[in-house]
């Protein structure tokens, strides 16, 4: 799967979807204008005529021409306005992130500390995928209340992204199965598709509210009192609310046809890429297609019974809703054709979910059969492989995930919960950046005392043995296991946690490159998650940001060698991946390419466009591979690059 030719597949649809929103509101405001010409000839007619069939003056409803361009104006504008502000206040309301999608349907987040061995083992998975991405690690909700096997992912970045299961799918899917679950929604959290399924939601509730609203009207009209039978005022005022609740109503759900079309439109195909992205992914086709044979065998299905899904029904992992309309309103392709597109000897037999009970053999640190721990993977030779940094971004392997629960494997079981305790994480990252000379360390440690207090030191004496013990290819993955817990600690101590964090990286005074990664990566994943609707696309122009790559080429050049000459070859190999630039970029000497201002130029760079941060990651990549090897320190300051332009990369490991 290519991340970038992913999001440029994603920005196409959203230019579809506004086509089809388009239709959507004009079948809306047709039918509202058609609603207003009948009211209004009911009134009118009723004003022109008495009791005796005299007339009061006005114009017979009969006479009137039937198109009334004032008529139209007002009954487009107020739909438009209606449809807009609803859309708006459905899209504020998500933008916080997916834990208020997830939330929104009744999803629990799991305590990371758990002891039930079914949630335990769906963390683990997560992690696993979220480790062989390189993407921050998800937060895992569960939807207690519902027996159907099912699932989504939800969010705006992968920094906000959540993973939502329901209860019917911890109990009845092995861990094979599981994983490809997960490994279908991880699918969907690197191609781009959350933000565009936030985008449907949205729509189909600023078209859905006026049907919303003339149900009201209606569903009012129980308590109503509008005067006797014989009072002609009350029976009009009474025909007014009925016909305009009618109106609304009708205007509404000819427009939530339209919408449930596009649920449908822009969610179909995307579920053959992510079952197939999945088998990619993991290696076993048995994992997506024992999910979904377990599905059709189930008297439930993947049917939910909570009406709050219906907005987000495009979002799960198979279909939530039964389809009317002979399956025109299906938002996933029919099970048996999802299951040949990946195995077309399917015999079309289903099978009825037992429950799974072997989930506590399920270790609680090791995963079983997994080797010890490979060694560390610096220094790793190849041009190759640095090219191949860039080509790996937002891609899931089977090797990956091998590697990743070997990397795993390795976090000792206390550093693994302590990343999962709000109280114990931001202790941790801040343990992960002591020093091994005394002297610093020991005044590292002053000023953890300081800004956190003596529990804090308490909590780094316990944990000092297994943060001893982390190896160079432990050290992200472990901060990517913390980020969960992170992003739950309140602000105010973020923002001590923050200040302790900046003290301790310019402790020694010089930055090292996995102190600015682990910062950079710390700082830009809470920043998104906090605020995801802020990742935008600014800058389209190679030429708008010439300055700011080439700072970036000319920091990773002076970190791939101290001897100048070498390091500006490797620059001159990397900007030759930019013909765009060609003759624009400069080599800057290492006084102009701190990482002050290697932090600086990576911010800009976040608003770039795809193509852009492409060409970027490519071009790095040739720059700290030209001398033919990458080492871990290489390779740890090109995740941070490529973590500030919101791309997720693989651990070293995992890409090599």
């Amino acid at each position: 799967m290519d991340f970038f030719a992913a999001e440029q597949r994603a920005k196409k649809k959203t230019a579809r979807l506004l086509i089809l929103f388009g239709m959507a509101v004009a079948g809306t405001v047709a039918a509202g204008y058609i609603g207003a010409v009948i009211l209004s000839g009911a009134v009118q007619a009723r004003q022109s005529y008495g009791r005796s069939g005299y007339s009061y003056g006005g114009e017979p409803a009969a006479d009137q021409p039937l198109f009334r361009p004032g008529l139209f104006a007002v009954v487009a504008l107020g739909t438009l306005v209606v449809i807009g502000a609803a859309s708006l206040y459905k899209w504020s309301e998500f933008s916080s992130g997916g834990a208020a999608v997830a939330e929104g349907v009744g999803g629990r987040k799991v305590d990371p500390h758990t002891t039930d061995p079914r949630e335990h083992q769906l963390l683990n998975v997560v992690e696993e995928m979220a480790i062989a991405s390189g993407a921050p690690v998800p937060s895992v909700y569960i939807l207690d209340d519902e027996p159907a096997i099912n699932s989504f992912a939800a969010g705006l970045t992968s920094s906000d992204a959540v993973i939502t299961v329901t209860r019917g799918a911890l109990e009845k899917l092995s861990r094979d199965e599981m994983q490809g679950v997960v490994a279908h929604e991880f699918s969907h959290i690197l191609n781009g598709d959350m933000r565009m399924n936030i985008r449907v939601s949205a729509i189909i509730f600023g078209i859905l509210v006026l049907g919303l609203a003339g149900r009201a009207t209606l569903w009012s009209l129980r308590y109503g009192r509008f005067g006797s039978s014989r009072d002609r005022n009350g029976g009009g005022a009474m025909l007014l609310v009925v016909g305009v609740g009618a109106a609304l109503l009708v205007a509404g759900y000819v427009g939530y046809f339209f919408g449930r079309l596009i649920q449908a439109s822009v969610s179909r195909q995307r579920e053959f890429l992510a079952d197939a992205s999945a088998v990619q992914f993991t290696r076993n086709p048995e994992g997506v297609t024992g999910a979904l044979k377990k599905i059709g065998g189930y008297a439930i299905g993947s049917t939910l019974s909570t009406h709050k899904a219906a907005e987000i029904s495009h979002f799960f992992f198979a279909q939530e809703f039964v389809s009317n309309f002979g399956g025109l309103w299906a938002t996933h392709p029919p099970l048996g054709t999802r299951i040949r597109a990946i195995e077309p000897a399917f015999d079309g037999k289903y099978f009825e979910p037992k429950e799974v009970v072997d989930v506590a053999k399920e270790p609680w640190g090791r995963v079983p059969g997994m080797p010890p721990t490979p060694p560390p993977p610096s220094p790793m030779a190849g041009v190759a492989l640095g090219a191949a940094l860039a080509a790996a971004a937002g891609t899931i392997t089977a090797n990956g995930i091998a590697g990743a629960q070997a990397i795993l494997a390795g976090v000792p079981a206390d550093i693994r919960a302590a990343a999962r305790s709000p109280h114990d994480a931001p202790i941790l990252v801040l343990g992960l950046l002591l020093d091994d000379e005394p002297t610093v360390r020991s005044s590292q440690l002053q000023s953890i005392g300081s800004a956190e207090g003596s529990d804090a030191l308490s909590t780094l004496s316990r944990l000092d043995a297994g943060l001893r013990a982390l190896g160079p290819e432990h050290r992200l993955p472990v901060l990517q296991l913390a980020l969960p817990a992170l992003k739950a600690v309140p602000p105010t101590a973020l923002r001590t946690f923050a200040g302790a964090l900046d003290e301790l990286v310019k402790a020694d005074g010089r930055v090292s490159t996995f102190e600015f990664a682990l910062q950079k990566l710390v700082l830009r994943a809470l920043a998104l998650s906090r605020a995801p609707a802020s990742a935008s696309t600014e800058i389209y122009s190679f030429q708008a940001v010439a300055g700011e790559i080439s700072v970036v080429l000319s920091a990773l050049a002076h970190a791939s060698s101290d001897n100048d000459e070498a390091a500006s070859r490797a620059f001159a190999e990397g900007s030759s991946q930019l013909k765009l630039l060609e003759g624009k970029l400069a080599y800057l000497p290492q006084a102009q390419c701190t990482m002050d201002k290697l932090d600086a130029a990576l911010d800009r760079l976040a608003g770039a466009s795809g193509p852009i941060k492409q060409r970027l990651l490519v071009a790095g990549g040739h720059v700290v591979s030209a001398d033919g090897v990458l080492l871990t320190s290489e390779a740890e300051l090109m995740r941070a690059v490529a973590a500030s332009l919101d791309v997720p990369l693989p651990p070293l490991a995992a890409a090599a």
